[in-house]
């Protein structure tokens, strides 16, 4: 008894199926791509967004709590007004590059994911 494959020109091609494919097709592997792309990107947001919050809040207590500070003058002007006044815009460059930063590195991660083939 022999057993040959039948002769078609139609090839059986098993997992030929890509994941960027996936994801243009929006099937249910692409949506996990995507929504796990978005949990992440959310998960940063928050964490830049406590640590931004942190930090004006120890900014807030040095002014609240140490009397001393209250009392100090750079160039005449109260140390608490500079720190709150002009303290707090290198806060805000330091948590937006962090999160730029992080953000491409998630983004790259998951290009890397869709593009593997």
């Amino acid at each position: 008894m022999r057993v040959t494959a039948p002769r078609s020109k139609d090839r059986l091609v098993i997992g030929s199926t890509t994941v960027s494919q996936e994801v243009a097709e929006q099937s249910a592997v692409g949506e996990v791509m995507v929504r796990s792309l978005i949990r992440s990107q959310l998960r940063l947001a928050l964490v830049v967004t406590a640590g931004f919050v942190a930090a004006l809040l120890i900014c807030w207590m040095a002014v609240r709590w140490v009397p001393a500070f209250a009392e100090w003058r750079i160039l005449g002007i109260p140390a608490p007004w500079l720190m709150l006044g002009a303290g707090v815009y290198p806060i805000i460059g330091a948590s937006a590059w962090l999160y730029v930063r992080a953000a491409t590195r998630n983004e790259d991660r998951y290009r890397g994911l869709v593009d593997c083939k």
